[in-house]
């Protein structure tokens, strides 16, 4: 699948399942929780949290996808292309970054 199409999935998908957008703030202040739920997951399989007694062990996949949706979910309804949004990014950054991680001594092994 491509950026373009999970994005026009996920407006078809909003369009009749989920009856409308939530409003952009309602969205970012998900988008934030999403991401949080990620974190927690991070934490405690890759950091030094452990899980609580009882606490789900939640898939990092479908959470890593629920922040997907909702990032597209706000790309949407504010008119951006994600595809070429992404495109452009990339470029500033191989531009901007051409050198700079290759000469971070603290990247080096």
């Amino acid at each position: 699948m491509e950026i373009k199409q999970a994005q026009q999935i996920v407006d078809d998908w909003i369009q009749t399942t989920g009856v409308r957008y939530f409003n952009e703030l309602t969205n970012m202040a998900m988008l934030t929780e999403e991401v949080g739920e990620v974190a927690r997951i991070i934490a405690r399989n890759y950091g030094e949290q452990s899980f609580k007694p009882g606490e789900d062990d939640k898939n990092l996949a479908d959470e890593l996808a629920d922040v997907l949706f909702v990032l597209i979910c706000l790309a949407n309804q504010t008119g951006v292309d994600l595809t070429d949004a992404l495109e452009k990014n990339l470029q500033k950054k191989t531009s901007r970054d051409s050198k700079r991680h290759k000469n971070n001594k603290k990247l080096r092994d």
